[in-house]
């Protein structure tokens, strides 16, 4: 009984696991607007990027302190003197004056091998550069987030074009069914003489031309399906099913409290972006100012020789020694002050830009309120002219049916119910992306 038991759990814990993987290895996609943004940030090409760009800037960082530690190295050597250099000196040391004696020098032999140990004791620059790449760290840091507030903006603008576009495909669906309606009662009126061929020709025309719209927009919605996927970084195989719907986000919007709210700039990443290209032309420019500086170094060395006419046979010598090091720049023919002045103007350059940045900014933020004010405005005035509208079809579509009214006016009329639904639809999409554009300018997002 207890195996029977055992081998059920088995089976279970297997058929459970399949269906896990199953669902890992899936490649469709059921996302809401928020589950949207966050799995592009895990797996969009371009945020995986500057996170890369992070860890090389950590390893920049070490790599530049390394260069201030204490530094080892060894070495070692082996000659072979073939033939050993021959001079010449006075007889009159070997008891031959007046000659000149030929003398051999050296051994056949040398070998030798050393050890040396260095440390920077004081580098203005290198201490400046210490703190330059940390921050080119900060800033790399500061990208990766810009990266993913642009990734968000992309992410939501995709999610919207496609619920917008599958809506204009409802409402053509809807127009569609209605003119192939009235194209039906046309065609009995004709039968019963009640109409003409010319209407039954006109309506058979609006029927094709909406139909061939309704083929562009879903040619347009698979283009916006393919758009969301490469923001998500998923392949074009994936089927993605959006949660939300235009009614959701619509009644989600708060105008008040949006406006209401207050804008510091100097928390947008453009302007601490900016902002730290500043720092790093103030470091730049003290770093050249430090190059005047003079440069002192420690070092110890340990080595021994060996020597001998035969490998096997050399005798060996020690020797070691410590010091400082100082180098102090005297005169670079101008290089220096040439360096100073242009890391000067780059400072000056980065403010100038810094000011522009802010300008810019206070300007947008004023520019987005007033534009989501009229983009609201816009939405709730183009919503009450689809009903207008609507009405004014379908009383339309009644005279043409009862023979008071021409096909080609049923036609205006059909157009213009739908040039009200898209005006309704480009409102809309209008009122997302402004408060879009709002929300990232205040960092809502």
């Amino acid at each position: 009984m207890k195996n029977k038991e055992l081998l059920t759990v088995l089976r279970l814990f297997f058929l459970t696991g399949g269906i896990i993987l199953a669902q890992e290895n899936s490649s469709e996609l059921t996302l809401s607007l928020k589950e949207a943004q966050d799995y592009a940030i895990q797996h969009n090409k371009m945020v995986i990027s500057a996170k890369m760009d992070v860890e090389a800037s950590k390893i920049a960082l070490w790599e530049t302190i390394s260069n201030g530690l204490p530094q080892i190295s060894a070495s070692g050597s082996f000659t072979d003197n073939l033939k050993l250099m021959t001079t010449l000196l006075p007889g009159d040391f070997f008891g031959r004056p007046g000659e000149k004696v030929p003398v051999t020098f050296g051994s056949q032999f040398n070998s030798g091998a050393s050890i040396q140990a260095s440390l920077l004791l004081f580098n203005a620059p290198f201490y400046i550069g210490i703190e330059t790449t940390k921050l080119a760290q900060k800033l790399s840091e500061e990208s990766l987030a810009k990266s993913e507030l642009d990734t968000k903006e992309s992410v939501s603008t995709a999610y919207f074009l496609i619920l917008v576009s599958e809506k204009s495909l409802q409402i053509l669906d809807g127009n569609i069914a209605n003119l192939n309606e009235t194209l039906k009662s046309t065609k009995a009126m004709y039968s019963a003489g009640m109409a003409e061929s010319t209407d039954v020709d006109q309506m058979v025309s609006n029927v094709t031309m909406v139909e061939n719209t309704r083929s562009s927009m879903q040619r347009a919605i698979e283009l916006n399906y393919n758009l969301l996927r490469f923001q998500l970084g998923v392949p074009a195989e994936t089927r993605i099913t959006l949660k939300e719907t235009l009614e959701n986000l619509t009644s989600e919007i708060n105008i008040e409290a949006l406006l209401s709210q207050q804008f510091d700039h100097q928390q947008n990443m453009n302007f601490r972006l900016v902002e730290g290209q500043e720092q790093m032309s103030a470091l730049a420019l003290k770093s050249q100012k430090a190059s005047v500086l003079p440069t002192l170094a420690g070092f110890y060395n340990y080595g021994t020789n060996g020597m001998g006419d035969k490998i096997e046979d050399q005798r060996w010598f020690q020797n070691s020694m410590t010091g400082l090091q100082l180098s102090v720049p005297i005169f670079a023919s101008g290089q220096r002050y040439s360096k100073i002045k242009k890391a000067k103007l780059s400072l000056e350059k980065a403010r100038t830009t810094k000011e522009m940045v802010t300008d810019q900014l206070l300007l947008q933020e004023k520019q987005l309120r007033y534009n989501l004010v009229n983009a609201n405005l816009q939405y709730k005035s183009q919503k009450d002219n689809i009903d207008v509208a609507k009405r004014v079809y379908t009383s339309m579509e009644n005279k043409f049916r009862q023979g008071m009214a021409s096909s080609l006016e049923l036609t205006q009329a059909n157009s213009l119910y739908l040039q009200a639904e898209n005006n309704y639809v480009s409102a809309l999409m209008n009122l997302l992306q402004t408060k879009l554009a709002l929300d990232k300018l205040l960092n809502n997002m």
